[in-house]
């Protein structure tokens, strides 16, 4: 079981309360992981990613067992840490400003 945290806003979207938990067919890559998201949860379709393109929206970064895949092209495989369920995968609202 895949287990995902969402910032507080897309949890309210969501309408969830804590992680969410997601089970998955391997391989387990990050467009997979984005798409069943959507798919369970509707509200959160163009939050993440954008409706057309599927790129990750600006301010939203992606973190997996400490390391930031935000960049990664979304084939990328997640850590067998995520996929097991020992790590979180994080969905963060990067924040800008000075």
């Amino acid at each position: 079981m895949i287990r995902v945290v969402l910032p507080f806003h897309l949890r309210n979207l969501a309408r969830v309360e804590g992680e969410v938990e997601l089970d998955l067919p391997a391989p387990v890559t990050i467009s997979a992981l984005l798409e069943a998201i959507e798919k369970s949860y509707p509200n959160l379709r163009g939050t993440i990613r954008d409706h057309g393109t599927l790129k990750r929206r600006p301010f939203i970064r992606f973190f997996a067992c400490k390391e930031d895949l935000s960049l990664d092209p979304p084939e990328t495989q997640l850590p067998d840490e995520v996929v097991n369920g020992t790590e979180p995968f994080l969905v963060v609202g990067a924040m800008a400003g000075g």
